[in-house]
């Protein structure tokens, strides 16, 4: 089974590193973009063909490792 995590800071988190591809791009010439948040996705590949049982084991990996829980958000996604 292929899960998706995908890790994005919490709202009211600083960014930075949004903040300066916000920058560059305007630098680049493109107008109208507004807030740019990074984030990061992670594709795992299971051995468990129980959709939910999967989406379990990913949500507690991304507790424990993939995510840092005091300024990350994270969804698990089945793909």
């Amino acid at each position: 089974m292929k899960l998706r995590v995908d890790v994005m800071l919490k709202n009211g988190v600083l960014d930075p590193q949004g903040k300066a591809i916000g920058h560059a791009l305007g630098n680049l010439g493109f107008s109208g973009v507004g807030e740019v948040r990074v984030g990061k996705a992670i594709e795992l590949e299971l051995d468990e063909p129980d959709v939910a049982k999967a989406v379990e084991t990913a949500r507690k990996m991304a507790e424990k490792l993939l995510a840092n829980l005091v300024i990350e958000d994270f969804k698990v996604t089945p793909l």
